[in-house]
């Protein structure tokens, strides 16, 4: 089972996702105003993640022409480094979590974004705000 950490910033709430084994899969792509809303966006990565895992909503935009999926979807691409990484993409179109690190293959990329899927299903949440 996963777990989703929150954590207060500067500017409001954020969440890290972590797999079973304890490494960070994916972080929260905005930074909410409230404890609540990053909780619905927690919420939200588990709902959609299985959705596009179900649903093979995954766009892979480092091919030379993508097929286009419709939202909720996971999209893949390369950063500024020239490896892969991933972004989960929420049904209003607004990108809701995202890897932190970059892979150096597709399957690893593949592999994080099912890790995602089965991960944040009925995670544990560890509010870390609280302790600052």
């Amino acid at each position: 089972m996963g777990k989703f950490v929150i954590k207060k910033t500067p500017t409001g709430f954020n969440f890290s996702l972590y797999a079973a084994n304890k490494e960070k899969i994916a972080v929260s792509s905005q930074v909410y105003t409230t404890k609540s809303a990053c909780k619905k966006g927690m919420e939200s990565v588990g709902k959609h993640a299985v959705k596009c895992i179900a649903e093979d909503r995954v766009e892979d935009q480092t091919l030379k022409k993508p097929e286009t999926k419709t939202c909720p979807k996971f999209e893949i691409y390369f950063d500024k480094a020239g490896l892969y990484r991933y972004r989960l993409i929420a049904s209003n179109g607004e990108s809701i979590a995202m890897s932190e690190e970059g892979y150096k293959s597709k399957s690893g990329v593949m592999n994080g974004i099912k890790s995602v899927s089965v991960n944040a299903v009925d995670a544990e949440i560890v509010d870390e705000s609280l302790d600052k």
